[in-house]
């Protein structure tokens, strides 16, 4: 994984703790494994989230399928909500789920600023302590 990956892990992990979740980071998820594992794995014993952590300096970013369908597949063993955690380059965290991205010809997923910040969720939204209203 590179180091911005990481660091973007970190930095949401560091979020989570501080809004009062456990949280760590799956190291593992970057391959050393054949077991479906998501970048951050998160609760407080109400709500449970399983992350794929995705950060980039473009407008968007392509996710291989088995990387969601591998987040899918833990969450639903774990009773986890899975999202995919965006971070654009100095724009907030936003968090999507996984049904909400948009599927290539090569069965792959695009996930694109403008359906980050019009269907994703910000960072208190995944933990149940916001809700945005969004007008259309």
């Amino acid at each position: 994984m590179s180091k911005t990956g990481t660091r973007e892990e970190r930095e949401l992990v560091k979020m989570l703790w501080d809004a009062d979740c456990a949280a760590m980071r799956a190291p593992a998820s970057g391959g050393a494994t054949k077991k479906p594992l998501p970048d951050v794995i998160a609760g407080n014993g109400s709500i449970y989230l399983a992350i794929e952590v995705k950060s980039t300096s473009l407008e968007r970013i392509y996710i291989n399928a088995e990387k969601i369908d591998g987040l899918n597949e833990f969450a639903d063993l774990f009773g986890a909500k899975p999202y995919v955690g965006i971070k654009f380059l100095r724009k907030k965290w936003r968090f999507i789920c996984p049904k909400d991205l948009y599927k290539t010809k090569n069965n792959n997923y695009r996930l694109n600023m403008d359906l980050a910040f019009d269907k994703g969720l910000e960072f208190d939204e995944i933990l149940g302590k916001d809700k945005q209203v969004k007008f259309n």
